[in-house]
């Protein structure tokens, strides 16, 4: 079967780009949407690659065309994911994996609810605030340093993120980067066979334990994340 959609979420800094870069060049058959956003380009981005940068006013005009699939307006600024890349996929055979906040997430898990949500955890507040300074660090070399006022604001929004994480069907905390690079495969991997409808061959297994142990190992460490964040966890069964 192809046409799978994935969706990853996270908030920002928690390295969600550099899951999604390493997960396309080990996993074939996956779609990259591009999203449209009205931002400007940070660093070393290039239009095409990260973003196609548009401004405000083609956005809109986009918008009244109805060429989105979701979109959002997040700190003043607007981004969203073209329809066509959905179709686009479907036609050639391929997975869609969608790279998109909580409020596309939503959007598209109402209009496509078999699609397989995935959100990305800091370790802790601590961890993910070092992470925004160091990115406002390094931006600072091609004099696009932000505020510490905006890193504020961002782990503010990263409050609001995480208390979505109930919404997703996977969570995964990215604390070591090779083994949350595996975790994320094994979770794409694992979709793919469970929707082949194929009989599960013993990889098929492996690859669904990989998922299960990973999954078991972010639920033991939610409580502790959650509470860096002063957010409780969500009731058992939600």
């Amino acid at each position: 079967m192809s046409g799978l959609v994935y969706i990853i979420s996270a908030p920002s800094g928690s390295g969600k780009s550099t899951l999604v870069n390493e997960l396309r060049k080990d996993v074939r058959g996956l779609e990259f949407s591009i999203s449209y956003t009205t931002r400007a380009p940070r660093g070393s981005e290039q239009n095409a690659r990260e973003y196609y940068f548009v401004s405000r006013e083609e956005f809109e005009r986009m918008l009244a065309r109805d060429e989105f699939l979701e979109h959002a307006e997040v700190f003043g600024n607007y981004y969203g994911t073209a329809r066509r890349f959905l179709d686009d996929a479907r036609r050639r055979g391929l997975d869609l994996l969608l790279d998109i906040d909580v409020q596309g997430a939503a959007q598209i898990k109402e209009k496509l609810p078999e699609a397989a949500s995935i959100f990305i955890l800091p370790p802790s507040r601590e961890e993910l605030t070092h992470r925004l300074r160091r990115r406002s660090e390094a931006d600072a070399h091609v004099g696009q340093a932000v505020s510490e006022e905006t890193i504020q604001r961002r782990l503010r929004t990263a409050t609001k993120e995480i208390e979505k994480y109930p919404d997703y069907d996977y969570i995964l905390v990215n604390d070591r980067l090779e083994q949350s690079i595996d975790a994320l495969k094994a979770i794409v991997l694992s979709e793919r066979a469970k929707h082949s409808g194929k009989p599960l061959s013993e990889e098929d297994k492996k690859l669904i334990r990989v998922v299960e142990e990973c999954q078991r190992e972010a639920r033991e460490r939610l409580q502790s994340i959650l509470k860096s964040f002063d957010l409780a966890a969500a009731p058992s069964g939600d």
